[in-house]
């Protein structure tokens, strides 16, 4: 309630003290190594992993995502319900990662993280840009602040911009000075431009200049963060040779298009929950039966009716469930998403969706449930969290029903 009568700039001074102090508690960690920033709408996570992959090849690396925490071989699950953590987390991460000295530090930048000062008082060398879309509009009252706010990360970065030049805001990103600029493309002539893109439900593979590379993950959409990871490596002194092994050991991302039932029937995970990431996956997928939410209770709800619509124009049955509602009406929520859907089927409990999903697919059908991923829990009224495993979740409910087929 305090916080609805105090005014902005109050917090902002706020969330950059923190930031400060952060950086000096753990003695500014990002000037020993080189700090690596991903930002756009979707594949921020695909594209962090893909690079990990990619600088592996001859470098120590760490990394921080929305699924998890890395420095080096060890890796813990990031459960903070959080793609980029706060400030002193942020610079903790980093002076672990110099103390096990590492070469190079990978960080997811978000919109919201950059409002709060979460990138500042770190030293980034590269900054890439995967795509922008219609999000967070509500959190900051309008589509070309939210631009404006990814726009800060490239204006602060001074030294190397990767750029995505199929994208529509490209220009935009384009505008800000660097010391060295850096393109890729599967559409255009750019620094990195792929050839001959194939992607199947199995596999995708394209070739840069004469070299091939085929991949496990899955869509058109990978590709492109497949050519980020690739200009990163190219960036940093790595062979085209060096970053084909690195794309080839990216078997697939927790909780991004991974198949998790392949007969009688197909079942897919993503954690696409903006309309954007959602049309790509059901234009790839081309599913029978989608099961949906709308990610975060109290928050773009504008989007909820569009997400249904989405919905019903590709799949044959369209299943709205809860996702993560936290303070807001969870049925509510449900009710909106059904708004443009015809014939939607609206079932409160998660398992129960998916339970129904898999008992409604025939043979050679395909099942995408959105929303979750990898992630490890539903939040509830007053941050409760219930534990969630989407994966198992979808084992358990399919071993039921299998003997039928």
């Amino acid at each position: 309630m305090i916080k609805k009568h105090l005014p902005k700039f109050i917090f902002k001074i706020y969330h950059f003290m923190l930031a400060i102090i952060g950086a000096l508690i753990y003695g500014f960690p990002s000037k020993k190594i080189k700090v690596i920033a991903i930002t756009g709408t979707n594949g921020k996570s695909t594209t962090a992993n893909i690079c990990f992959n990619i600088l592996a090849e001859r470098f120590k690396v760490a990394l921080v995502s929305s699924i998890s925490f890395r420095v080096g071989d060890k890796e813990e699950v990031n459960d903070l319900k959080m793609t980029m953590p706060g400030r002193f987390k942020i610079q903790k991460f980093l002076s672990e990662a110099v103390k096990a000295k590492c070469d190079y530090a990978i960080i997811e930048v978000t919109s919201e993280g950059i409002e709060q000062f979460r990138h500042s008082f770190i030293d980034f060398d590269v900054a890439i840009f995967t795509n922008l879309s219609k999000e967070h509009i509500e959190a900051h009252k309008g589509f070309d602040n939210y631009k404006r706010a990814k726009g800060k990360l490239f204006k602060t970065v001074k030294k190397i911009h990767i750029l995505n030049k199929d994208d529509p805001y490209f220009e935009y990103f384009n505008s800000f000075p660097a010391e060295k600029k850096m393109t890729y493309s599967t559409l255009k002539e750019a620094d990195v431009s792929a050839k001959n893109v194939n992607a199947t439900q199995s596999f995708s593979e394209f070739k840069i200049n004469e070299t091939l590379f085929k991949t496990k993950l899955l869509g058109g959409f990978n590709v492109c963060n497949l050519l980020a990871g690739i200009t990163l490596g190219l960036s940093q002194g790595l062979s085209l040779e060096e970053c084909k092994r690195g794309v080839e050991k990216v078997s697939g991302i927790k909780g991004r298009m991974q198949k998790i039932i392949s007969e009688p029937f197909s079942v897919f995970i993503d954690y696409a929950f903006t309309p954007n990431a959602l049309e790509k996956v059901y234009e790839y997928l081309k599913p029978t039966i989608v099961v949906l939410g709308a990610c975060g209770g109290g928050r773009d709800k504008w989007k909820r009716p569009v997400l249904g619509e989405i919905a019903s124009r590709y799949a044959k049955h369209v299943l709205i469930t809860n996702e993560d509602p936290y303070d807001e009406d969870p049925q509510g929520i449900i009710d909106e998403v059904a708004l443009k859907v015809e014939n939607p089927i609206k079932i409160f409990d998660r398992r129960e969706a998916i339970s129904k999903a898999l008992s409604l697919a025939q043979r050679g059908d395909t099942v995408v449930i959105t929303g979750k991923g990898s992630e490890t829990c539903i939040m509830w009224e007053g941050g409760r969290r219930e534990a969630w495993d989407e994966k198992q979740v979808i084992l358990e409910e399919f071993d039921k029903i299998k003997r039928s087929f």
